[in-house]
């Protein structure tokens, strides 16, 4: 998995930053799967991806709405 940073994920568009919510939302569940196993623990950093890609929707979508 790779760790996104903010200018990356703005030169994404809606669609693709949607793409890639469902991407990570399913390595999530495939991670909480493997750490039942004894694999390593990365959802904190999934999550924290998740969210920041929310964010940047939220924020495209209010300034869409005031122009």
């Amino acid at each position: 998995m790779e760790i996104l940073k903010a200018k990356d994920i703005a030169k994404m568009n809606d669609k693709e930053r949607n793409e890639k919510i469902k991407d990570l939302k399913m390595e999530l569940v495939k991670n909480k799967i493997d750490a039942g196993k004894g694999g390593k623990m990365q959802g904190k950093e999934i999550k924290r991806t998740i969210a920041r890609l929310h964010t940047f929707n939220r924020l495209n979508k209010k300034s869409v709405e005031t122009k």
